[in-house]
């Protein structure tokens, strides 16, 4: 008798409409395993929101990041709430789990799904399909700087960004290796080398380095501004994407509201070498504006649980639960961000029950 696997996520809901799409997330994982009958989920909650954050001044315990390391995936879903700066929390929970568990690609899938539109009125489904590869552990996120002369009136603050060769080519093999995987294998990268002349132009010069070995990739480059311009304006010119921390940060935003909603868009925190679990989460925050009222939109973060499906292995059950989001937007089940009115149980329990029809065709 075939035994069924069960992989061990990790859930750290966090805060705000986190804990709502999260347990919406794992509500449908366990349907797609039930269904699927050969793997199996078992989940383990660990509380590091604000919340006790305040109450204890810290949100990873100690021992915390040691212990999610025994965990086959980490499933995110947002941090930050009005009473802790934001500073302090992104600080104090997201990048320290980036960095301590080598998560050094972000990957940001973005396509508009059926039954929800662009604001881009000539963009139709199909017309834009991006992937994101968003540099995740160096760059502007890396944490150098500090301020002086605070006490007199003059302060002076820094923020250093850090490039290293070795963190541009791992990041530039996978974006390579993405295009290539994709019909179009086609990448454009982006920096802004004119006037950031240092960090920028390693970036350009490693990236024509690396090209060098994917000829059969069609590679590009821009400047992040024309980027943007870009993205608006010819969607249809650009395939995958590979950028440095902020600039890939700040362009997957821009790219989720192209593609209709934030609310929908995920992501994957990614360490490649599998020494560490990968971290999915949606892409739109907390959302303390909307928390506790049951409206927010889980399609991202079922998205991203799509993706954790595939990372770990379950291919075909990660492609079905693809087609089962497809299916329940193109039949018009959606949230008031995408123009519906539909709550997060009543998207959830509709994902669910079309999981179970594809199992039982």
């Amino acid at each position: 008798m075939n035994v069924a696997k069960t992989y061990q996520i990790a859930t750290i809901p966090g805060d705000g409409i986190g804990v709502e799409i999260t347990n919406a997330a794992a509500k449908v994982l366990q349907t797609l395993a039930s269904n699927a009958k050969h793997f199996d989920f078992d989940f383990s909650n660990f509380d590091w929101s604000s919340k006790t954050y305040l109450e204890r001044g810290y949100y990873i315990p100690p021992g915390g990041l040691d212990e999610l390391k025994a965990f086959d995936a980490i499933f995110f879903g947002a941090v930050g709430w009005p009473d802790v700066p934001d500073h302090i929390s992104l600080w104090g929970l997201m990048l320290p789990l980036r960095n301590a568990l080598c998560q050094y690609v972000n990957v940001r899938p973005t396509r508009i799904l059926p039954g929800t539109s662009s604001p881009l009125s000539a963009c139709k489904s199909g017309d834009l399909d991006w992937v994101i590869i968003r540099e995740n552990s160096e760059g502007e996120y890396a944490g150098h700087g500090g301020e002086t002369h605070t006490h007199f009136g003059n302060a002076v603050a820094t923020d250093t960004s850090i490039y290293t060769q070795a963190g541009i080519e791992r990041v530039m093999h996978f974006a390579f290796e993405t295009a290539r995987s994709r019909p179009r294998k086609k990448l454009t990268m982006v920096t802004k080398s004119n006037a950031q002349r240092h960090g920028m132009v390693l970036w350009d010069r490693i990236f024509h380095q690396v090209r060098k070995s994917y000829m059969d990739v069609d590679a590009d480059t821009m400047l992040v501004d024309a980027m943007t311009v870009r993205m608006v304006l010819k969607p249809k010119s650009l395939d995958t994407i590979v950028a440095t921390n902020l600039h890939g940060d700040i362009l997957s935003d821009l790219a989720a509201a192209l593609s209709g909603s934030i609310g929908t868009a995920p992501s994957s925190n990614l360490d490649p070498t599998r020494n560490n679990p990968s971290m999915f989460e949606p892409i739109h925050g907390s959302a303390p504006d909307i928390a506790g009222k049951g409206i927010a939109n889980p399609i991202g973060a079922f998205w991203s649980a799509a993706e954790l499906v595939s990372w770990i292995g379950e291919k075909d059950a990660s492609a079905k639960l693809m087609k089962a989001i497809e299916n329940i937007t193109s039949q018009g089940v959606k949230t008031a961000d995408l123009g519906g009115t539909d709550s997060t149980v009543k998207v959830t329990d509709a994902l669910c029950a079309e999981i179970k029809r594809l199992y039982e065709e």
